[in-house]
Parts: structure tokens; sequence; C-alpha cells
């Protein structure tokens, strides 16, 4: 049996294939995924989970270098901008209009969790990155510029 983290195994497995750049989204429960898209559908009911309980999961699990919303998030949703910028401090953050959310996004994305949140504005976009220390800490190695700061 798995000791901690995500026990979900479709979920546990999707994160598994993630690599850097690639773009994981973590949706409400009216997000309209397109039928193409990596599914993972962990929707109960109403809030279960939520959206935060997913996105904290996810981020004990990966490298996130960027973290993308709507643009109305941060004037329409400041509590959920405020946790977002909290969690994910060490990224960088973006926004896009909506229906880039569900549109192009929504297709670009490697993976789309769908949970049970009923979350104005709750479609949050993960960038993978790389654990920069470990990726160019060996000897010889030379670190990018944009790199530097994080090692």
């Amino acid at each position: 049996m798995k000791r901690s983290g995500i026990l979900n195994a479709e979920l546990s497995g999707a994160l598994a294939t993630l690599g850097h750049t690639d773009l994981l989204l973590v949706v409400d429960a009216g997000f309209p995924v397109p039928r193409e898209a990596h599914r993972v559908d962990l929707a109960l009911a109403e809030n279960l989970p939520d959206l935060r309980t997913v996105l904290g999961l996810i981020a004990d699990e990966l490298v996130v270098e960027g973290v993308v919303r709507a643009e109305d998030v941060p004037t329409h949703n400041p509590r959920l901008d405020g946790w977002l910028l909290d969690r994910f401090a060490d990224a960088e953050f973006t926004t896009r209009p909506h229906a880039d959310m569900l549109g192009e996004l929504a297709h670009r994305a490697k993976v789309v969790v769908r949970t049970g949140a009923f979350e104005p504005w709750g479609n949050i976009g993960l960038y993978c990155g790389v654990d920069v220390p470990r990726w160019f800490g060996g000897e010889g190695v030379v670190v990018p510029d944009h790199y530097a700061s994080k090692l």
C-alpha cells in the first residue's frame, strides 16, 4: 500500500507522465473538459473534493514553475488568488481571458483534473518545472541564468 501522497491511482499515474513545461489544469465541477483530453474526474458532489485540497495535494507532488488563472480571479475571487499566491509562492503567475482557460488552454493541457468545486473562476493551470538544485547540481554543470536564483 502507498504510504502517503495522492492515493488515487489514475491521478497519481497521470502526474507521473508530466514533464518540464507540461500544463496540468485543475478545474471546477462545471468545466467543459474537451473530449480528447486526458481527464481525471475526481468530482463526487458539491465541493467534494474542493479545489484547494486537490491543488495542495498536487503541489506536494509536482515542481510547479508557473500558474495561470483567468484574469477575473484577482478581482472577482481574491481569496482564491491570495491562496494561490501563497501556496505557489515560487511560481511565475500569469492571467488569461476566461475564454482562453475554457478553450485554448483546455485543449493544450496534458491532463485535466476535474474537482467537485463550486468555485467562481476555479480553473487553474499549473506549468511543470524542474527541481533546479537536483537537476543542475552536478559537478561541472553550467546553470542557465534564469535558474541561478533558484539554487
